[in-house]
């Protein structure tokens, strides 16, 4: 019996009688409950010398108390891999999270496709009101904010203490300051960045098709031509039809073609516009009218306009669930390199057309639709109908293309309360009445509130802290740097001046459509 004892309590592996037994701090709590270092559920260490009293009857039980210690870096990474991608079961039912397929490539697409569109038509409106100096000055001081803040929600995506990944800017919202924060700060500006961009491309799209009939049909067509409703209604059945596309990398090839698109008719507009030259009695002095506190307003209205250019943040988070991640690999590798990409086309495009459109029109370019309203007024009989009409088509598409990404966090949230309530993934024919009943309810808006376009600078401060505060302010939560440390003071200021910058916004357009008036004719869009 005392060789059985001596045999049983003698460990393979020799170890100084000194040493003291490892902490169980040095490895993840996890670990003790690895399979890669027992089969047991559990290690029963209070209870050691129970198995010396016994006559080992199988190479189990030495295996398990005498596991080699070079096993045990090698488990840890590997759990922390598991840890990291563990994904909510939902996830797979829903349309941005049911497929993890993504890449660098289709993360430049959304991005770039989400990030520049018609809103950037009205840059130069801007800057009649801010001038040359001030109007670059913020362009620029607007584009390094919100690249910064898109940085920080790349980072922000996946926690490797929690092994979470926040696929969802409100979800991210939601874990860092709580549901009932994020219902009350981020909900409607969320919500409404993706309907109520929807909406307005719904507006757009619909009359540049008008325009686009016209400019190929001719002065000679005897064709009685479509209603803007009946246009409206033509574009939504073209995007709910898109739309039925299941889950966001399915639409990458719809992103690709809509950011080029994008990049394509910003091009040919500033260039059409340089081209033509400057208007005769063009002037750069910035437009002052009224009492100063009404200039005071208009140039926070012109802010407005720029903060509004740069929107997409909202999906962001969403895009870079689409990726794989593992501890190697993690996801915000690919993504960043797919927005440095995206955002240095998405510089080339805006810059350009701000510029050269201030350069071209000065004061006298359109409040109201900005570069494409300028083109038609000024160069449609200079410019070939070939260009115009082209011009038009790549708006068009545009903005079909971008309905769907914007619609697909609308897609998302719907399906989820599905979802959750009835413990399953949401079936087809549910899937399409879904996204049918948000296209159509979009139109509706669309028709009942054909003047939302008007409402750029007002919408821009609403939708600014999504943009350029929260990020700033979930980072100090979240990462928790060194108080009075650099990047601790960096993202309060941010994150304070955002707050600030979006009130006075708000205070500022809602003065400015209150002042100036707004041709409200409900159900009458022309």
């Amino acid at each position: 019996m005392r060789e059985t004892q001596e045999i049983s309590s003698t460990p393979i592996t020799p170890r100084p009688a000194t040493t003291a037994p490892t902490p169980p701090v040095s490895c993840p709590p996890s670990q003790f409950h690895s399979p890669s270092l027992t089969r047991s559920p559990l290690l029963h260490t209070d209870n050691e010398e129970a198995p010396q009293s016994k006559t080992p009857k199988t190479s189990r039980t030495p295996r398990l108390s005498l596991t080699p210690r070079f096993i045990t870096p090698l488990g840890s990474p590997m759990r922390r891999v598991l840890r990291l991608t563990k994904l909510d079961p939902q996830d797979a039912w829903l349309p941005i999270t049911e497929s993890r397929n993504g890449n660098a490539y289709y993360a430049a697409f959304h991005t770039l496709c989400s990030g520049i569109g018609a809103q950037a038509l009205v840059l130069p409106v801007a800057f009649t009101i801010l001038g040359w100096t001030w109007g670059i000055i913020n362009l620029t001081l607007a584009f390094i904010w919100q690249l910064y803040t898109l940085w920080l929600l790349v980072q922000l995506h996946e926690s490797t203490e929690t092994g979470m990944r926040y696929s969802r800017y409100l979800q991210l919202f939601n874990a860092t300051f709580g549901e009932r924060l994020g219902n009350l700060l981020a909900l409607f500006p969320i919500m409404y960045l993706s309907g109520g961009t929807c909406v307005a491309l719904i507006i757009i799209g619909g009359s540049t098709s008008k325009t686009f009939y016209q400019v190929v049909c001719g002065a000679t067509c005897t064709k009685v031509p479509l209603t803007t409703v009946e246009w409206y209604l033509v574009f939504t059945c073209a995007a709910v039809l898109l739309s039925q596309l299941p889950n966001l990398n399915s639409i990458a090839g719809v992103s690709l073609i809509g950011a080029v698109t994008a990049i394509g008719y910003c091009t040919s507009i500033w260039v059409v516009s340089v081209a033509e030259g400057r208007l005769p009695g063009v002037s750069y002095n910035p437009v002052k009218e009224g009492t100063d506190i009404e200039h005071i307003f208009s140039v926070l209205n012109a802010l407005g306009i720029i903060a509004f250019a740069f929107r997409g943040h909202n999906l962001i988070l969403e895009i870079q669930a689409t990726m794989p991640s593992s501890e190697k690999h993690p996801s915000r590798v690919p993504m960043w390199k797919g927005v440095k990409f995206s955002y240095t086309i998405i510089a080339l495009g805006l810059f350009p057309l701000a510029i050269g459109g201030y350069w071209a029109y000065g004061h006298m370019i359109p409040s109201n639709g900005g570069m494409l309203t300028a083109l038609y007024a000024f160069h449609s009989q200079d410019v070939s109908q070939f260009v115009l009409g082209l011009t038009s088509l790549f708006i068009i598409v545009n903005a079909v293309s971008s309905f769907q990404i914007y619609g697909m966090p609308m897609f998302d949230f719907t399906e989820s309360k599905y979802t959750t309530r009835m413990k399953k993934p949401c079936p087809w024919w549910l899937r399409s009445l879904f996204r049918a009943m948000f296209g159509y309810g979009c139109f509706f808006v669309a028709v009942a509130i054909p003047f939302l376009g008007s409402l750029a600078g007002l919408i821009g401060g609403i939708a600014l802290p999504v943009t350029l505060a929260y990020p700033c302010f979930m980072w100090l939560k979240i990462k928790k740097p060194k108080t009075y440390s650099p990047t601790w003071w960096l993202n309060w200021g941010l994150g304070v001046l955002g707050m600030g910058l979006s009130s006075v916004l708000i205070a500022a357009g809602t003065y400015v459509v209150i002042d100036t008036g707004i041709e409200a004719k409900f159900f009458h869009p022309e």
